[in-house]
């Protein structure tokens, strides 16, 4: 019992320390270092188009891995939550060096297409930090087996980290079509 709790409890440090780095770094390419507001007439960038089809491609692994859970066949659940997190997190990456090179993308649209463009991107920005933490557990906890513990927390976890995903996609149609 105690190797579990010391488990428990390096994960949570893991889990705290990754969500911090990550945090962290998302915040200086967006708040730290300078950048211009780049206007998105000339259409997207290619790490743009990337980072779209990363996030279209982790919301297919995440309704993959739903569909197979739902049908018990565990090992295809984990290959398509394990291949979801991986596109999440090249995703991370790419996303990063895209705002270090190209800073924000300022949103050109008016009127009420500008206040769902809004009405998406608030909740998206604040899901993508909550999800972080969330992932990390989910992932830990079905990886070790707690396989109520991983019910409880993927509950939670799926519709989140699916509208972060499929939002990523939306938003960017949104900025460039």
């Amino acid at each position: 019992m105690e190797d579990a709790a010391k488990e428990t409890a390096t994960a949570r440090r893991v889990i705290a320390l990754l969500t911090a780095v990550v945090i962290g770094a998302v915040s200086a390419v967006l708040f730290v270092f300078p950048h211009r507001s780049a206007p998105n007439a000339s259409g997207p960038d290619a790490l743009a188009t990337v980072n779209a089809a990363l996030n279209a491609a982790a919301t297919v692994c995440l309704v993959l891995g739903f569909v197979f859970i739902k049908q018990k066949q565990i090992l295809r659940h984990r290959a398509m939550m394990s291949t979801a997190f991986v596109l999440s997190s090249v995703f991370l990456v790419t996303y990063l060096v895209h705002h270090a090179r190209v800073g924000s993308v300022r949103f050109e649209g008016t009127g009420w297409v500008r206040a769902v463009y809004f009405a998406v991107l608030v909740p998206h920005v604040v899901l993508a930090a909550v999800i972080v933490p969330l992932a990390l557990a989910t992932i830990h906890r079905g990886w070790t087996m707690s396989v109520e513990r991983h019910r409880a927390f993927a509950r939670k976890t799926l519709p989140l980290w699916l509208y972060v995903s499929a939002s990523g996609v939306l938003l960017y149609f949104m900025l460039y079509f």
